[in-house]
């Protein structure tokens, strides 16, 4: 009979586990030293080795030639626990013998020393779901069991488990297994099968399975089934992850706010029967990888997109902000709420993009407090209509993002030098004479920290000039200046000043003040504070 892979691979010592090293010392230490505790708790998230752990642990410790704290997996006893033949070690299922009767049979067991191994191993997988009672009459024998008794307990939900039997057990905690990792484990079980795995076909099995181990050799499997040249696009096509076109499509109507295209594309899958739970979970995971590749250097190990797709996202993400994406994972996740709970579920979807689409429509805090701002702005810059917020003329909101976008950028490396060289000239005089201070200079920092925390801190305390095409800033801090020398930060600041100003302006230092302090003679000015002080009176 086939065995499936998660089975006929599973670890058989503490080596072969995957990612969890601060389990696997921890017990091959005690293993070792013969300081084995008589409770273990073993918890987290599925698929990351606990009943593994509990299975090795349980041989370890009734091995007749245990090695470095790992069973031989060839002697007697080791044999025995593989095929079932030793009775000491028992495995219990709390989901479906959780009652008080179930605990009180293995609690009459316990009494009696083992039969042939050392040890008797009570191995209860989801502890958690034992009722009240059973956990009441297991809390003594927990505490002081036989010497020959050794309980293993295993949950995924550590917070239902009561402080009375937390108390009495040495806990370890199961990580999420890290993707390299896993896709390290999938390329070696691959080798063992002769089946060629691409690496890139790994990663994204070790993507979806969601840091478990077993998920990830289940979805092997099902490759294997497939062909034995796995690639990434035979993972998305045995994963569901294929024919993510209409993912693309949706997530470009809400940046491009075509309310129309989005509807159409919802009622086309809607009359394919598509789930629109599953549309917005599928949105969701849309936009999280967006954010992700907003906020991170290389985010490629915690996205799915395969290498076709993610050219596609990063020009997504590029033209929204973080706000703008968090702003819609928020909108999607309630939305998501509303469907599963709703009748209506295609309603709920198409309302929940309109919103997203027109969000004049957005009633929420964070949307009315985003166009209040944005109109103060407007009617500082003296427009007569508002349209890149109240959902206008879209060609022409896009068409002025577009212009925005490819106007040339002024370099203010270059900029600050040309300024810095006309400092002897009239020229410089001329406009340093013109320049007065700006008026909104705080608000251009205060949005600026929306772009960068870091900038705005350095410029926290300056004050700014405009003259003519020039916006002259006056600060103290060099960092600031060598801050504005990235094109990053560069442009950050000058899209800040666009935004509350409405103009592009060329960016320099204001001097004045420093030519001032390095042209005055010293004795000069010592010898005027005398004067002003009485102390040296001038002659008549």
């Amino acid at each position: 009979m086939y065995q499936v892979l998660y089975r006929k691979w599973r670890p058989a010592v503490f080596e072969d586990v995957s990612g969890q090293p601060q389990v696997t010392v921890t017990l091959k230490n005690e293993l070792k030293t013969g300081r084995i505790n008589h409770a273990y708790l073993f918890t987290g998230s599925r698929g990351t080795g606990k009943t593994t752990c509990a299975k090795i642990m349980a041989k370890a410790v009734n091995c007749l030639n245990p090695a470095d704290g790992n069973p031989c997996c060839e002697c007697e006893i080791c044999r025995g626990i593989d095929n079932g033949s030793v009775m000491d070690i028992a495995e219990i299922d709390a989901a479906s013998n959780n009652g008080v009767d179930n605990i009180r049979s293995i609690i009459d067991e316990a009494a009696f020393a083992p039969a042939k191994a050392k040890y008797r191993v009570y191995i209860i997988d989801e502890v958690h779901m034992l009722s009240p009672g059973a956990f009441n009459a297991l809390l003594k024998t927990l505490e002081e069991p036989p010497a020959h008794v050794i309980f293993i307990l295993a949950t995924t939900e550590v917070h239902k488990i009561p402080a009375t039997i937390l108390s009495r057990c040495q806990r370890l905690d199961f990580h999420r297994i890290a993707l390299n990792d896993i896709a390290d484990r999938l390329c070696f079980v691959a080798e063992r099968e002769k089946v060629t795995l691409d690496r890139e076909a790994a990663m994204i099995i070790a993507a979806v399975s969601d840091g478990a181990m077993r998920d990830a050799l289940s979805l092997l499997d099902r490759c294997i089934s497939e062909g034995t040249h796995i690639t990434a696009k035979l993972v998305q096509s045995t994963a569901g992850l294929l024919g993510r076109e209409h993912i693309f499509e949706l997530a470009g109507c809400i940046i491009d706010r075509n309310i129309g295209h989005s509807l159409e594309i919802t009622e086309k899958l809607y009359s394919e029967s598509k789930d629109m739970g599953r549309l917005c979970e599928e949105l969701i995971e849309h936009f999280r990888g967006l954010m992700l590749i907003k906020t991170m250097k290389n985010a490629d190990t915690l996205i799915t997109f395969s290498s076709a797709e993610k050219e596609r996202a990063f020009s997504q993400a590029a033209r929204l902000s973080v706000e703008d994406i968090i702003y819609v994972i928020d909108v999607l996740q309630r939305g998501y709420d509303k469907i599963a709970k709703g009748l209506t579920k295609k309603s709920d979807m198409e309302l929940m993009l309109i919103r997203l689409t027109s969000p004049k429509l957005s009633i929420s805090t964070e949307a009315v407090l985003s166009r209040i701002a944005a109109l103060e702005r407007a009617v500082k810059r003296g427009l007569s209509s508002f349209k890149a917020q109240d959902g206008g003329s879209e060609k022409n909101v896009k068409a002025e993002s577009e212009a925005d976008t490819n106007a040339p950028s002024d370099s203010t490396e270059k900029e600050e030098k040309a300024v810095s060289a006309k400092s002897t000239s009239a020229d410089y005089d001329e406009i340093i004479k013109n320049a007065v201070p700006m008026e909104d200079w705080q608000e251009v920092l205060d949005i600026l920290k929306s772009y960068s925390m870091t900038i705005a801190t350095s410029f926290k305390n300056t004050r700014a000039y405009v003259s003519g095409d020039y916006i002259l800033i006056d600060s103290r801090n060099e960092l600031a200046f060598r801050l504005l020398k990235q094109p990053a930060h560069r442009e950050r600041m000058r899209r800040a000043v666009k935004e509350v100003t409405g103009r592009t302006y060329k960016l320099g230092p204001y001097r004045k003040a420093e030519e001032k302090a390095q042209t005055q003679d010293p004795m000069q000015e010592l010898l005027n504070k005398a004067k002003q002080s009485g102390v040296i009176v001038e002659e008549d």
